[in-house]
């Protein structure tokens, strides 16, 4: 019987560019940028052979946001209007969020978990977590699941 397949979320500076090109294929073949995978994978510089190999194992990440619950950490000073700001941000990103969690601030700082779904969001993943980590008093964000 063989083993459940694992998956790692991993920044793309890591990868090997295999992966970051057979990503960059797929996305010239959905937009339409590329008719053929051949096409596509000659724009990237990679062979057809690399692309069907890895086709089915490296996705964006965006593109698993759609139809997925996420859930994100967020450790905030304990200023007034921070946890505010946060879930405006939330809001203007369509993302519905589902649970809220704060803890009591300690040293200063308080860890917060927001569960939301992600279908609706008029904004892209990347432009959610840029927006969420500069905001004023949010010291720490990540994704915790999704």
């Amino acid at each position: 019987m063989g083993s459940a397949m694992k998956y790692y979320l991993v920044a793309a500076e890591a990868l090997p560019s295999v992966f970051i090109k057979v990503a960059e294929a797929k996305q010239m073949l959905r937009s339409g940028e590329a008719a053929t995978v051949g096409e596509a994978a000659r724009a990237v510089g990679i062979s057809r052979s690399a692309f069907y190999k890895y086709k089915d194992m490296v996705q964006l990440f965006t593109d698993m946001k759609t139809g997925h619950i996420i859930t994100f950490y967020a450790l905030l000073k304990d200023s007034p209007g921070v946890l505010s700001n946060v879930l405006t941000i939330f809001a203007g990103s369509g993302a519905n969020i589902l649970t809220i969690n704060q803890s009591i601030p300690s040293d200063g700082c308080a860890a917060l978990t927001v569960s939301a779904e992600t279908s609706q969001m008029l904004k892209s993943l990347e432009e959610l977590m840029t927006n969420l980590s500069a905001a004023d008093g949010v010291v720490k964000l990540e994704i915790l699941a999704g």
